[in-house]
């Protein structure tokens, strides 16, 4: 009894370590440190298309190893930064890219917020002036008070 349960601790404890290694570290060599680090740079920025909110170095989704895969190759080309971000936002969109570019499509992304709030003072201030002029028309002359309680003293006596 003891020896079956030797068994299937050394069998279970087997089976943890196995799966350590299906745990895949990609490893790619660059000519030089500068080259390494530009590398590293591009796959902070990049973003996994699969997994909304985490860069490619960090996802462990398959499209996102074949970004990483890539942006190496486009790299040992000898491929820029800007040329690595185009090519990747021309195939994946501007999703990929953290901080979208300023252009036409984007203008509302970036000046958007900006327009609203500035809409929402004019609102405001149109609002208070309105109120303003609303309680001045309210204020009633002498002569138009006089008038008034006539009125309204006549309407209580009949």
């Amino acid at each position: 009894m003891l020896m079956r349960k030797g068994l299937l601790a050394f069998l279970f404890g087997t089976l943890l370590a196995a799966t350590q290694a299906w745990a895949v570290i990609e490893t790619y060599e660059f000519e030089s440190e500068q080259a390494r680090a530009q590398y590293n740079q591009l796959t902070a920025e990049l973003r996994c298309p699969k997994c909304q909110n985490q860069n490619i170095a960090d996802s462990n989704a398959p499209i996102a190893q074949d970004l990483r895969r890539e942006v190496h190759r486009l790299i040992t080309q000898g491929a820029t930064n800007d040329q690595v971000v185009d090519y990747m936002v021309e195939r994946y969109g501007e999703f990929v890219i953290y901080r979208p570019r300023f252009d036409a499509s984007t203008f509302v992304l970036w000046f958007g917020p900006l327009i609203l709030g500035v809409i929402g003072v004019l609102v405001i201030l149109v609002m208070v002036r309105a109120s303003k002029k609303h309680k001045q028309e309210a204020v009633l002359s002498g002569d138009e008070r006089h008038k008034l309680s006539q009125l309204l003293n006549d309407q209580e006596n009949s």
